[in-house]
């Protein structure tokens, strides 16, 4: 039955580090490799995904495109090329996403004014490599030596512009800048705060490809308000953007980085949008873009009320890791049925695919609706 294949989605939550991450490591700026905890994600096995299951979408499937324009119209027009050959879950739950769902697509595309001159999204794609240069173990942006890497984003850039020609890719760097740590250091925060002239290297980088760079903060039990306006100076950049990693928020439970999943709730949130748009507006920039990172629902809380405005674009980014299956119904549960603005989708090299199965396709992801404008790799 199409119905017990949908409902088996939900993983036990282990509390372990994703990866070589261990504890301990003191509060300097080069940790070793394997001490960072904010290279993956704390729930091991498949995609952090809540216990509560939601009910069956085998009847059911996704809405509009988050961008303008009817994305039902477009979906014919899309290539399928190269499609691996999944397992029968893996395509009844990609089948169930791209069914109608009438009332989930009423709230697809969100309302929001037209966007401002120098807007990325809608109107094109973004595709982001993640990580940190200092550890091979955080993502793909320290895994690899930089011409490489930066290669290697070329070859996966071009694979979604010829997947959806109507919208053209914009490349990015996504640098985790803020680095939860499993030990308090010196200012018992838990967390790394790496220096200016590393930030300045990996923007240097982007700079000379025309790609974005996104600053992605990792709290640990600090604060978005504490962590977040030293990064003041790069923002103030027209190509330079902020992130969020809720999953390494742990002021609220108390709990140490990698023991538990963190959280953060709208008001911190809405504290980013609302600096962001201060700066946007001082500085006369385009609008800026938040990503938000979620794979659980208790990672946002009262994600309804998050807010954007048209200084500031926010995209909700499902950064799961697991088998297809899991991650389209992570997608659907705390990235669709909580519209705030944009969709992210985050793909993993290695984890995706540590099953033996096949990575993810961008024809295969251009298949859920709304349609994530923001890919990212780790």
């Amino acid at each position: 039955m199409i119905r017990s294949v949908v409902l088996r989605r939900t993983a036990p939550i282990v509390l372990a580090v994703v990866g070589a991450c261990l504890v301990g490591c003191a509060d300097k700026n080069v940790p070793p490799a394997a001490a960072a905890v904010g290279g993956g994600n704390v729930a091991s096995g498949e995609v952090g995904l809540d216990a509560a299951a939601t009910q069956s979408r085998a009847t059911s499937g996704a809405g509009h495109s988050s961008d303008t324009g009817s994305a039902r119209s477009r979906d014919a027009q899309l290539p399928v090329r190269n499609v691996p050959k999944r397992s029968h879950q893996d395509s009844v739950a990609l089948a169930s996403m791209s069914r109608p769902d009438s009332a989930l697509d009423r709230l697809w595309p969100v309302k929001m004014p037209e966007p401002l001159p120098g807007a990325v999204l809608p109107a094109k794609r973004i595709v982001a490599f993640y990580g940190n240069p200092l550890s091979k173990k955080m993502g793909v942006l320290g895994e690899y030596p930089k011409d490489e890497m930066l290669a290697k984003l070329d070859r996966e850039a071009a694979q979604w512009a010829k997947a959806d020609p109507s919208h053209p890719v914009q490349q990015a760097l996504h640098l985790i800048v803020t680095v939860a740590q499993g030990a308090p250091g010196k200012a018992g925060l838990y967390r790394l705060q790496h220096r200016d002239t590393m930030v300045k290297e990996i923007y240097s980088w982007a700079r000379a490809k025309h790609a974005l760079l996104f600053l992605d903060v990792q709290v640990g039990k600090s604060t978005v308000q504490a962590e977040v306006p030293r990064l003041r100076e790069f923002l103030s950049n027209p190509d330079v953007h902020l992130a969020l990693d809720p999953e390494f928020s742990m002021a609220p439970s108390g709990a140490i980085p990698g023991k538990k999943i963190g959280t953060l709730d709208a008001k911190d949130i809405n504290w980013a949008v609302n600096f962001l748009d201060g700066i946007a507006r001082e500085k006369n920039l385009p609008p800026k873009i938040l990503v938000v990172h979620r794979f659980t629902r208790k990672m946002v809380t009262n994600a309804t009320n998050i807010h954007f405005t048209p200084h500031v674009q926010v995209v909700m980014d499902m950064d799961g890791w697991g088998p297809p299956w899991l991650k389209f119904d992570s997608y659907h549960d705390y990235v669709k049925k909580e519209p705030v603005q944009f969709t992210g989708f985050k793909l993993f090299f290695h984890n995706d695919s540590k099953k033996g199965g096949e990575l993810l396709t961008p024809a295969e992801v251009l298949r859920l609706n709304p349609r994530p404008l923001y890919i990212q790799y780790q």
